[in-house]
């Protein structure tokens, strides 16, 4: 990671901490070897209408690995997606559609592209790799009452991100992403993010997820139930054969 050196010195003797130290920090935090949940994904149109989905999704390796299947509406049953995170930035995904009986691969030209109609793109389903940003360190910020770091995140030219930068803040207590804004290539506010937990074992599990399209007044509420973590999902089923093969649970 390259950091301005002056920037990076006078943070540290003010504040003790720079951006990347606390972006690194949290890319640290001990997360799950799995997780197994049920989703209920409820989109919210400029007009209020709503459409609910029903999904199961299994994850390993901090979300690099991860299957999500559709259940509800009926006509989205069986609709599936497969992403595999690699070190060297050629990520997979793909979608099988039963409708047209193919699978689809998303190329990283599409990763702007909705995720099936909702509020967040399949860049936004990927992780941040500290490498690939630039991190500063913001005034500190108290949201309801918690004291939050506000972290500036500028993605490198070589993602050919979607977005011109991320301003988040992170809850001290935990070191927990509670609120973040996206800029869109313009320097305009595009979407705002809210994060919610809840403690199972020894890690914080994102409990719900509401992202709103600012600029299209289009909503995204995300709730995840029946959570199991460390339940020894094996590595081999995360492959394209087992997007057909919807799970018992």
């Amino acid at each position: 990671m390259k950091y301005f050196l002056v920037g990076s010195f006078f943070v540290s003797v003010l504040t003790g901490q720079s951006g990347y130290d606390i972006a690194k920090k949290l890319d640290e935090k001990e997360q799950p070897k799995d997780l197994i949940n049920r989703t209920s994904m409820v989109l919210t149109n400029s007009k209020g209408k709503t459409r609910t989905n029903t999904m199961i999704s299994k994850s390993m390796d901090s979300n690099r690995r991860q299957m999500i299947w559709f259940l509800e509406p009926k006509d989205d049953k069986g609709v599936a997606f497969l992403k595999i995170e690699h070190d060297d930035g050629n990520d997979e995904m793909r979608m099988w559609l039963p409708a047209f009986k193919k699978v689809r691969r998303i190329s990283s030209s599409k990763k702007s592209d909705s995720f099936m109609g909702s509020d967040l793109s399949y860049e936004d389903m990927t992780s941040r790799e500290l490498s690939e940003n630039t991190y500063n360190r913001l005034e500190d910020d108290v949201v309801d009452g918690r004291e939050c770091y506000v972290l500036e995140i500028i993605p490198s030219e070589k993602l050919n991100s979607s977005y011109s930068k991320h301003i988040s803040w992170v809850i001290k207590d935990g070191l927990l992403g509670l609120i973040e804004e996206s800029y869109d290539k313009r320097g305009e506010l595009k979407k705002k993010k809210e994060f919610q937990y809840k403690r199972l074992k020894d890690y914080h599990v994102i409990e719900r997820i509401y992202v709103k399209d600012m600029q299209k007044n289009h909503t995204t509420e995300i709730m995840f139930k029946s959570i199991e973590v460390d339940s020894g999902i094996e590595k081999n089923l995360f492959q394209e054969k087992n997007l057909k093969r919807l799970p018992k649970n």
